[in-house]
């Protein structure tokens, strides 16, 4: 049985390969028939929904509209698609600070196609920081253990999707990886094709989304919105950069800082390179409303629905704002100021918690008052 499955996904694979092939030498057939395809709407092989996904992404991504904005115009290039079927739908790379929602834009989208912000393969590059590590994506070399059957750490059916939604693929912080395994993805963005190097297995990528992400360049863009920088780098910077605007000036310090980092024949093969803006103070109410939001969704299996007032809104938004932290400085706050209280009050004794209108849900009020978060039931 094994081996009959491993048939049939070689013959799937073998029969995309073919139908991209023929898309690519189908263009006399397409010039003669284009009066008569012009006639009909376009029919595309994709069907997810992009006024879903753009409503998913500005809900949850707070202070990225530019970023969110390239990512929606990606998208509509693969709904139409009219991309090249030699190559992956798109490869994109997110750079920015820690904190501020690059690979949460990824999980965003996979909730938003495919009902789950984990049905992508996520590739942790910070655990293949040496070099010997390259077989973990490449497969074992011929002659080692394990070069028979091409294991890696792909996920083949997450990387390939399906017939109507394409695959979602993340290589997380990929400066973080070694030079040899950062190499062993230029054939991936240049042709959508890895070979394991025993040539058992190919993974095919030509239908998958790839996207990257990397801190690259967080410091300088740090010194590029403080202005009281004094550091060589960033005097020299806004002396010769005055006249850009700021989106160019960001744009020139991450291409600078990746052109150190990765050699450029790898850069060239990335289609498109997004950068994250620092979140601000004045984003930071939002974001406890999203961090809000998903702790209710939490309580919603107890039963339980928490409300909680402006001021403690306000005093958990100053707690977790730390420019150099963005959202995950604000989740700590939350959980140290309304979640560890919360947890206190609920396994505390205040009764059994009966709705007193006899409804399904218990309301629960959080209160701020000299410095202390508190709770009742209402």
């Amino acid at each position: 049985m094994p081996f009959l499955t491993d048939r049939m996904h070689d013959t799937q694979r073998q029969q995309k390969l073919e139908a991209a092939l023929a898309d690519e030498n189908a263009g006399a057939v397409g010039r003669a028939d284009h009066k008569a395809a012009s006639a009909r709407a376009l029919a595309s092989r994709f069907s997810f929904d992009l006024d879903l996904v753009e409503a998913e992404l500005r809900a949850a991504i707070i202070g990225q509209d530019e970023a969110i904005g390239q990512v929606l115009e990606i998208l509509k290039v693969v709904r139409a698609d009219i991309g090249d079927p030699r190559k992956p739908l798109a490869s994109v790379l997110f750079c920015g600070p820690t904190g501020v929602g690059k690979t949460e834009t990824v999980r965003t989208i996979a909730r938003a196609m495919y009902g789950d912000a984990d049905a992508f393969c996520r590739i942790d590059m910070n655990t293949l920081s040496q070099e010997h590590y390259a077989a973990a994506l490449t497969g074992a070399p011929p002659g080692y253990v394990g070069s028979k059957e091409g294991t890696t750490i792909l996920d083949q059916e997450k990387i390939e999707g399906t017939r109507n939604l394409p695959g979602l693929v993340l290589f997380d912080e990929l400066e973080k990886a070694s030079n040899e395994v950062v190499l062993a993805l230029m054939n991936v963005f240049d042709n959508g094709i890895l070979t394991v190097a025993s040539g058992e297995r190919t993974y095919s990528f030509r239908n998958s989304l790839i996207f990257m992400s990397s801190n690259l360049g967080a410091r300088e863009l740090m010194a590029l919105d403080d202005a009281v920088a004094f550091t060589p780098r960033a005097i020299w910077a806004r002396l010769t950069s005055v006249s850009k605007p700021r989106s160019e000036r960001a744009h020139d310090i991450v291409m600078r800082c990746l052109l150190e980092r990765f050699p450029p024949e790898l850069v060239n093969r990335i289609d498109h390179i997004d950068t994250f803006n620092w979140i601000g103070s004045d984003k930071m109410p939002a974001l406890v409303d999203v961090e809000f939001e998903r702790l209710n969704r939490r309580l919603k299996k107890h039963d339980l629905w928490l409300e909680i007032s402006d001021e403690v809104r306000g005093f958990v938004a100053s707690k977790g704002y730390d420019k150099r932290f963005g959202a995950r400085g604000l989740r700590r706050a939350i959980r140290r100021h309304l979640e560890f209280p919360l947890a206190g009050y609920l396994l505390g004794d205040h009764g059994d918690f009966s709705p007193p209108d006899g409804s399904a849900v218990i309301r629960i009020q959080a209160q701020y008052r000299d410095g202390i978060v508190s709770f009742r039931q209402f």
